[in-house]
């Protein structure tokens, strides 16, 4: 499948812009007519339209769009990833400044709905694409029968784990939680400096993925309303089995994509 391809709605549309939600690539143009940082097109130009990504790489990405569609010119830039990109965002949002199209994760895809500023794309075509996702990918970027992204990149939850180490410490891959929380145990018994994973206290995605696993939801959408449960059943048993991992020090619980983070992922503590 090609990493970027051209709609016919690939086009500037009304007010607001639209998000690249991270999964399949798809660039999907953003609105801004009367504001925004695009500078739009002309009769004789091409449609210019502006992208903020964090991947690597993607520079030659858009370089090889653009050389592809003469009629489109995407300008790229790398604004920061996370937290640091959604601040950048929800300031150019307010100060009407916003880029074309954004990627953003799915988990924070409803804060920026909220904003008022995201196009629905199902009044751009947006629908003809739904096909080629799976049902579960395209109900996260899809709000009350609106299509507020394009899914760029998604999966499944999966563990890794360092083959060489489970053999060295007789452990058997974990194939249900009781036995991952087992498997913690033992091996920071056989060797108290290592742990079997780290909890990030500042990754919430993380967390909402195992309310998902456990069949469990932390919003849902009920009339034109927005219905919260950071508590519900299986909300509470994800958060008491990771406290209790916790309490008992198997788990690390440093800050994700940190320089101790980095060093435990290679050195396999």
């Amino acid at each position: 499948m090609q990493l970027f391809s051209s709609f016919p709605w690939m086009r500037r549309f009304a007010s607001g812009f639209a998000i690249v939600s991270v999964a399949l690539l798809i660039i999907v143009p953003l609105a801004a007519c009367g504001g925004g940082s695009s500078s739009g097109s002309t009769s004789s130009g091409p449609v210019n339209l502006t992208y903020w990504s964090w991947i690597p790489g993607m520079d030659k990405q858009v370089a090889l769009f653009n050389q592809t569609h003469p009629n489109i010119h995407i300008t790229w830039s790398n604004v920061g990833s996370g937290t640091i990109e959604y601040n950048k965002l929800f300031t150019a949002i307010k100060a009407n400044n916003e880029p074309d199209v954004s990627q953003v994760e799915f988990q924070t895809l409803p804060q920026f709905e909220t904003t008022g500023a995201l196009v629905d794309l199902s009044k751009y075509g947006a629908n003809a694409v739904k096909n080629q996702f799976p049902t579960w990918m395209w109900n996260q970027v899809s709000l009350s029968n609106a299509i507020y992204a394009i899914p760029q990149d998604g999966g499944p939850m999966v563990l890794y784990y360092r083959a060489d180490l489970f053999q060295k410490y007789h452990l058997p891959v974990p194939t249900t939680w009781a036995q991952y929380a087992d498997d913690a145990a033992k091996l920071h018994a056989a060797n108290p400096s290592s742990y079997i994973t780290d909890f990030p206290p500042r990754q919430p995605g993380q967390f909402v993925g195992y309310v998902w696993q456990d069949g469990g939801s932390m919003f849902s959408i009920s009339g034109q309303s927005w219905k919260v449960s950071i508590n519900n059943p299986q909300a509470l048993q994800v958060a008491s089995y990771w406290q209790d991992l916790i309490d008992k020090k198997l788990v690390k619980t440093d800050p994700d994509f940190d320089n101790a983070w980095y060093n435990d992922l290679q050195t396999g503590a």
